[in-house]
């Protein structure tokens, strides 16, 4: 009978593990965290409680037990719908984050693949647990409506974060952990080696989170890197650091059940003055770097960061190529929907509608590219014109910044359909905008729309033909990057050379969505997010490469006894 006190979390997830490699394998549909926020799916009160907990942390210093601290980081978080959280942080200077990291790191680095595996798998369970908390969370630091909150934030982040977890497990038991080698040779018995195979994490991992979705971005690193033997430093956006505070509050929980260091696991919120991303990511201790963001630090990263391994998902151009539809309604529909979802703060969410200037065909007649482009506000109109379904859709605004991106396309002078400031039937203090639609030209605005504009601003672009929208989608992915790609064409060789132009550009191609489906929803298990083939990205999540350059197989050998020789 064993005398070990702690859990044995890989013997209580271990069918879920085998299950999650066997359905990253397989790409269908699977999601082992229940997306539906009810209490069917999580138990009765669970809505209460997870809300309780929220507003419990407002107003007071977020509570990390035991977490080191140099001080305090001043609460400075602003929720989009209009009120301060209130809440401080630990605060750790940059030199002493990496120093307790790599001290916490001895006993977890040696630890199995599968150790790692089954702690790792016991957070994703209390995060989910955890859902309706962090969805609060989540939607009063970054603006998502409180479903989507709910969703991206928590069981579809979840997703993300076992689907890594998978992959770094699956790859670190590719090789057997010890062998017998045997050489035969001409004279005399054979050569007889003993081998063992150990998978090592490189070391310090820092994840350098995003505000817009923290936990979704956020988690493949997260667990690609502990489950690869690497203690990990998240330094959270200094607008969404609850979310991941909550995350590294019950990381650090399981990681002490189990007998493990918790500062493998360690915050890094940051004061007002500071930016300590560039610090900690060319810290020579630190080997691994995630990061999602802006493309210009997001190639700061890339190119100054060369002691590490860097994962970046940087901003890109996601286009739309239209060139005839069969359900012209179902086109309009769900491309207004793509554009008004999370007010369009989505890393996914399409700016460049390519339409050919005479026009297309679709099942309610041809449509020039006016035509089409007033067709498409009216839809944003029908979507947005009910108080409650808008609030739903659109969220708040995240930022200055995107206010400013919004005010200055106005200013162009080619708006299409204007952006307008909904009132939010729960909270009045909210920033909420609508889509702004501009009609462009491919030649004469070629500076406007090669540039990102992330927010509700998109842009229908008149070009000389389908062919030349094409070679657009090719020219500005291969040159700016994108995420996304889509097409809409009843022409089955318009759809062969628009998938042949995507594979060549490096990006996912979505075809002819008019149903429940959008080119900006990505779904863990089955759809790969970014690609590692055009500038918007370094790296797809979730793929074997996004895993193995987080650690080394090192190997031991040593000669096989004669009497081991007789045995074997």
């Amino acid at each position: 009978m064993s005398t070990d006190p702690h859990p044995d979390f890989f013997a209580r997830h271990t069918d879920l593990l085998h299950q999650a490699v066997e359905r990253a394998a397989a790409r269908d549909y699977w999601s082992p965290y229940p997306e539906t926020p009810s209490t069917s799916a999580y138990g009765a009160g669970a809505p209460e409680v997870g809300e309780a907990a929220f507003r419990g942390l407002l107003g007071r210093p977020f509570p990390l037990e035991g977490h080191p601290t140099t001080g305090t980081v001043p609460a400075a978080e602003i929720s989009p719908y209009g009120f301060p959280l209130g809440i401080s942080y630990p605060w750790l200077v940059p030199e002493a984050a990496v120093a307790t990291a790599k001290a916490a790191a001895v006993a977890w680095r040696v630890a199995s693949p599968d150790t790692r595996a089954g702690v790792a798998a016991e957070i994703l369970a209390r995060l989910n647990a955890a859902s309706f908390e962090i969805a609060h969370a989540v939607q009063h630091t970054t603006g998502q409506p409180f479903l989507m909150a709910f969703q991206a934030g928590g069981p579809h982040a979840q997703d993300r974060g076992l689907e890594a977890v998978a992959y770094a497990w699956q790859e670190q038991r590719r090789h057997p952990a010890t062998t017998r080698w045997s050489k035969p040779q001409r004279r005399g018995g054979p050569l007889v080696m003993d081998k063992t195979f150990t998978p090592v994490g490189r070391g310090v991992a820092v994840l350098i989170a995003c505000n817009t979705f923290p936990t979704w971005n956020g988690y493949p690193g997260l667990f690609a890197s502990l489950v690869t033997g690497n203690p990990v430093i998240v330094k959270p956006h200094r607008r969404a650091v609850l979310p991941l505070a909550i995350t590294v509050r019950v990381a650090r929980e399981v990681l002490a059940e189990a007998g493990f260091d918790p500062d493998v696991v360690l915050l890094a919120a940051e004061r007002p003055e500071e930016r300590t991303a560039p610090v900690l990511a060319t810290h020579p201790d630190v080997r691994i770097v995630d990061f999602t963001g802006s493309s210009e630090f997001g190639d700061w990263l890339e190119a100054n960061a060369r002691q590490a391994v860097v994962h970046t998902e940087k901003s890109g151009l996601n286009t739309v190529v239209v060139d005839s539809t069969d359900d012209y309604a179902g086109l309009l529909r769900n491309l207004a929907f793509s554009l008004s979802l999370y007010s369009g703060q989505m890393c996914t969410t399409p700016q460049n509608i390519l339409v050919p200037r005479d026009g297309i065909s679709t099942d309610q007649g041809p449509r020039t590219a006016d035509e089409f482009t007033a067709d498409l506000g009216a839809a944003l109109d029908k979507l947005l014109g009910d108080p409650g379904r808008a609030a739903a859709t659109l969220g708040a605004i995240v930022n200055a910044g995107v206010l400013g991106r919004l005010e200055e396309a106005a200013d162009l002078g080619r708006t299409a359909h204007t952006s307008r400031e909904p009132a939010h039937p729960d909270h009045p203090d909210a920033v909420v905008r609508t889509p702004l639609v501009a009609r462009l030209d491919a030649e004469a605005d070629e500076k406007t729309y090669t540039s990102e504009w992330f927010g509700p601003v998109s842009f229908v672009i008149g070009t000389d033909s389908t062919a030349h929208s094409l070679r657009l989608l090719h020219d500005t992915v291969r040159r700016h990057g994108a995420l996304t790609a889509s097409v809409y064409s009843t022409d089955d060789t318009v759809l062969e050379v628009a998938r042949a132009t995507a594979l060549e550009a490096g990006v996912h191609l979505s075809e002819n969505l008019t149903g429940g489906v959008f080119v900006n929803q990505s779904a863990a298990f089955s759809d790969f997010h970014g690609t590692a083939a055009n500038p918007a990205a370094n790296a797809a999540l979730t793929d074997p490469a996004f895993v193995t350059g987080r650690f080394s197989v090192v190997q031991s050998r040593r000669h096989a006894s004669a009497e081991e020789h007789v045995h074997a």
